[in-house]
């Protein structure tokens, strides 16, 4: 297809209609032209592909596909290579039913426990959350189907969603909401970007030029479309302008004809118009050259490939010894998800399952007992099924209770408004935990939840949702012949009010301040050194590791260099087993505002039983840099890091210090307002500066004490702080016969100048 040539012959109608929809799922069709259409589905975890009427909710079928975990689940592999064989195994069933394009994945930060949609969402973490998604695109766009990374941008909750006004700092977006996007796009380069529903500081995403001109084609270079979420758009025209190619759904050519009078009324440049149907061409171009209608799509294979997955994935968050199960224990399983598990959330994301595994039915050769123990639609407590559990239980060597969020409790479109779980299910594990001192509860939620009974419980595996394939995993994690290997991917607190943005989460009617800045998940709890539940990055294993040798190639490095740390990990255990090895970087100056420390690389290195390996990391500017608004820019401060190799993010094992140089030369303009202290601290100003302050330290009132040995002590400490903080037009006020204004200015002249040449 030779794009340019096409849309020169385009009609001006043709160029318009090309930017919307022709149907839920569908691009428009241009005939004459050999324009083909080409089909979008949604499906992260899975392909929801409809072949009949089609709906963005998943009311309505869709096509059998295999479901995969979801993105709380996958993010806790800490697996990029895992990633990428799922983003395979989905880019082979798009080319087996002819999808030029998945909606997906979704990197939104899981700012709260609450937002109805982080099932589907990776990480609190905007590193991690980037990694995976990068690694996610990689895998489908191997197999030249395209992916739609969204939503482009901060689409935090669910709560007024269509309408909300995200207000945040442009540090906070950088650091942590740009940052999920801006490293996935960059490296694994997405055909497509879906933008949000949401304004972000009073501007709808759709309408946002600073974000889908200015900051994602312009800075980062993205040179795919920018498509709409299902009914985004507020100004079709404005949106256009501001960079979104396609309208999706299909608005009955409402919006086509608005373009079309925009274009010829001189409101639209058409250039702008043409510019937006060249990206649209250039996708479609690039899937249909590249489609191979007769790829087999081996459901079974990918059956497995999910269990495979979720293993990987999957949390160990408590073990007191009862875990791994053995065959000849005598288990009771207990709770509704063990025979009917909830392996995946609701809404747009829904997957009509080929075959779903329940960990009773995966345990048929073990020795295990079934007893429903809750209901499921309702939180009325069953006193029949609770002794029948609690009986089951005491006759048992251990009990498995499998427990979880309900679908009604998360999901697409609405917000939780707390982070318990049933009161049946919590009153169930506390009863079965009382007769039974070897519990073990498996989770199944999209989100972190409150654990009441947690100390009265022995073992505890976070399965999340888990995909299709989930009670075979678990039963393979349970009974060891999977050893545990993920890591949470999110921070577990306490109880919901110890979350940062649970003042503010929500916001009132349309409006969501994020208040708590670049304080998300850990880099919160840290700063504070507040107790959780379980720690970022936390996850057990049946072996047990250590870690040694940590050493960085150079003790000292410019902010445009790059360091290899190196780490030794050995299995000190009996099994074979993977440990993820992250790898957090710590400012020794915390005189700028940001993390302790925060998450820079991490790896996931399989050993056997006594096998050490050495685990190398490249850290880069980023590593070490904040984004310092002054400047627009990141910036890494001239000054010592301590780089950490650690479990999670409160269990450091190694550490190297390193001094890294700032290469940049932030202009500091002193004036009259400029503190003393500012000054003093910048060499070539307190240069120029010296010989007044002498004179000012003799003449002004500061620095004399009264003779009281102990009140001397305390005024001198006052003093240096009056003088450290004491801006420079203050002289005047302490010293009035030291010097004059124009004489201070003209010192205040004499240091800009020296700052700038030097």
């Amino acid at each position: 297809m030779d794009v340019e040539k096409i849309v020169k012959e385009m009609t001006l109608e043709e160029k318009a209609g090309l930017c919307s929809g022709a149907d839920f799922w569908h691009t428009k069709v241009v005939d004459r032209l050999g324009i083909p259409a080409s089909m979008v589905s949604d499906g992260p975890h899975g392909l929801r592909k409809q072949d009949q009427e089609g709906d963005h909710l998943g009311v309505n079928d869709s096509i059998k596909a295999v479901c995969f975990p979801t993105a709380s689940a996958t993010a806790s592999s800490f697996d990029r290579d895992l990633l990428i064989t799922l983003g395979n195994a989905l880019g082979d069933a798009c080319q087996a039913e002819g999808l030029s394009v998945i909606l997906g994945p979704a990197v939104n930060i899981k700012r709260s426990p609450l937002c109805g949609r982080n099932f589907e969402y990776f990480s609190e973490d905007p590193y991690l959350a980037s990694e995976m998604a990068a690694s996610h695109i990689t895998g489908v766009q191997e197999k030249q189907v395209g992916t739609s990374i969204k939503h482009f941008l901060a689409n935090n909750q669910e709560k007024r969603r269509m309408t909300s006004d995200s207000k945040i700092d442009e540090r906070t977006l950088r650091e942590i909401y740009l940052a999920a996007f801006e490293g996935a796009i960059k490296k694994a380069k997405p055909w497509t970007v879906m933008c949000s529903y949401n304004r972000i500081n009073g501007t709808y995403a759709s309408e946002s030029h600073h974000f889908l001109t200015e900051i994602l084609r312009e800075e980062w270079g993205f040179d795919g479309y920018v498509m709409s979420d299902w009914g985004a758009v507020n100004n079709r025209v404005e949106g256009v302008k501001a960079g979104l190619d396609l309208e999706m759904p299909s608005s009955g050519g409402r919006n086509d004809a608005l373009l079309v009078k925009a274009v010829k009324e001189g409101e639209l440049d058409e250039q702008v118009l043409d510019k937006a149907v060249k990206r649209i061409l250039t996708i479609i171009d690039r899937y249909h050259k590249n489609k191979k209608p007769n790829t087999v799509w081996d459901k079974e294979k990918h059956h497995e490939l999910a269990r495979k997955i979720e293993g990987e994935s999957a949390v160990l968050l408590k073990n007191e010894g009862v875990l791994p199960l053995q065959d000849t224990d005598e288990v009771a399983f207990i709770g509704y998800f063990a025979a009917h598990p909830r392996f995946q959330g609701g809404g747009s994301s829904h997957i009509n399952a080929t075959n779903v595994l329940s960990a009773v039915e995966a345990a048929k050769d073990k020795r295990i007992t079934y007893s429903q123990g809750y209901e499921i639609n309702t939180d009325q407590e069953n006193a029949a099924m609770k002794i029948e559990a609690v009986e089951a239980a005491k006759k048992a060597k251990k009990a498995v209770i499998f427990a979880g969020l309900p679908d009604s409790f998360e999901s697409e479109g609405y917000d939780r408004t707390h982070m318990a779980m049933p009161d049946c299910q919590n009153s169930l594990i506390e009863a079965v935990a009382a007769v039974q001192p070897n519990t073990v509860v498996v989770l199944h939620n999209g989100s972190p939840v409150e654990m009441p009974w947690i100390n009265q419980v022995s073992g505890v595996l976070e399965a999340y949702l888990g995909g299709q394939a989930v009670g075979g995993a678990i039963v393979d994690l349970l009974y060891g012949t999977v050893n545990p290997s993920g890591k949470l991917a999110e921070s577990f607190p306490i109880q919901l009010e110890d979350n940062p943005s649970f003042l503010y989460y929500g916001g009132e009617k349309d409006v969501t301040e994020y208040r708590e800045g670049i304080f998300t998940g850990y880099r919160y709890y840290d700063k504070k050194k507040m107790a959780v539940r379980f720690p970022f990055g936390h996850g057990l294993s049946y072996t047990t590791f250590a870690y040694s040798n940590m050493k960085v190639d150079q003790d000292l490095m410019k902010d445009t260099d790059t360091v290899i740390v190196s780490v030794d990990v050995t299995n000190t255990g009996r099994v074979t087993g993977k440990e993820v090895v992250q790898i957090y970087v710590e400012a020794k100056d915390q005189s700028v505002i940001r993390p302790v420390r925060e998450l820079r690389e991490f790896a996931k290195v399989q050993l056997k039983a006594g096998e050490t390996k050495t685990l190398r990391f490249s850290l880069g500017n980023r590593a070490f840099s904040y984004y310092n608004v002054e400047i627009s820019d990141w910036h890494v401060k001239t000054g010592g890091y301590t780089i950490y190799a650690a479990a999670s993010s409160r269990d450091l094992r190694e550490s190297v210090s390193i001094r890294v140089q700032s290469t940049v030369k932030i202009p500091m303009k002193y004036h009259l307002n400029s503190t003393i202290g500012d000054i003093r601290s910048d060499s070539i100003a307190a240069e120029v500066l010296q010989p007044l302050m002498e004179q000012f330290q003799k003449q002004s009132a500061i620095g004399n004490s009264d003779g009281d040995a102990s009140k001397s002590a305390i005024s001198n400490e006052m003093d240096e702080a009056m003088f450290r903080d004491m801006p420079l037009r203050q002289i005047f006020s302490f010293a009035p016969s030291l010097t004059t204004q124009e004489e201070l200015e003209t010192l205040v002249d004499q240091m800009n100048e020296m700052k700038k040449n030097n």
